[in-house]
């Protein structure tokens, strides 16, 4: 009797997830960036000077420092909230209507949709799986590209204040809008390169 096939399900803190999180966290473009970063202090060191030097890994190190907490906590937060987001529903309702009503349905959830390109790109598949038209999409990718509330409070906020990041997201708003509206003028066709399939379709 052969023996039943082992799970190749990763379960997290396990050794395997550790190990491929720091094949990931430890990848090409992090040393692409370690490379560059220590090029860039030689060159600092040389031009300018010990002192100057000195002055810059301080200041670096204090803004990693006060900068990686609050990066970590919003990371683990947009985690938990992306799994809780309706994103099914969003997108229906973001299809309801191709009118003006679509493309505010769409800004609003691009300004909620929490993380990185991973979970705005998801979300757009899943849009774009249920048939919304491509002025949605660009309000939607165009609209967390521009007005995400986490990347306000990570970035905008601890580093530029309250009053640019107001000024600037007051200026933003209707720059998703418009830029739906212009995708849907174009004469140009939508087509997905990796289309997403429907439930019930073929693998």
């Amino acid at each position: 009797m052969s023996s039943p096939a082992k799970s190749t399900e990763v379960r997290p803190g396990s050794r395997d997830w550790w190990a491929g999180l720091l094949r990931e966290s430890f990848g090409p473009s992090f040393w692409l960036f370690a490379a560059f970063a220590i090029g860039m202090g030689l060159t600092c060191y040389v031009v300018l000077g010990p002192e100057n030097f000195d002055g810059a890994m301080s200041g670096s190190l204090d803004l990693a420092g006060s900068t990686l907490p609050r990066v970590a906590a919003a990371q683990i937060l947009a985690g938990f909230v992306w799994a809780m987001l309706p994103r099914d529903r969003l997108s229906r309702l973001a299809d309801a209507s191709h009118g003006l009503r679509g493309l505010v349905i769409a800004t609003a959830a691009g300004i909620i949709t929490p993380g990185g390109p991973a979970s705005a790109f998801s979300f757009l598949a899943i849009a774009a799986g249920a048939g919304a038209d491509r002025g949605t999409l660009i309000t939607y990718i165009t609209s967390w590209a521009l007005l995400a509330v986490q990347r306000i409070i990570v970035w905008d906020l601890p580093f530029m204040g309250a009053e640019f990041s107001a000024t600037r997201f007051l200026v933003c708003l209707p720059l998703p809008v418009l830029a739906g509206m212009l995708a849907r003028w174009l004469p140009l066709s939508l087509v997905l390169v990796n289309a997403p399939q429907q439930p019930g379709e073929g693998k």
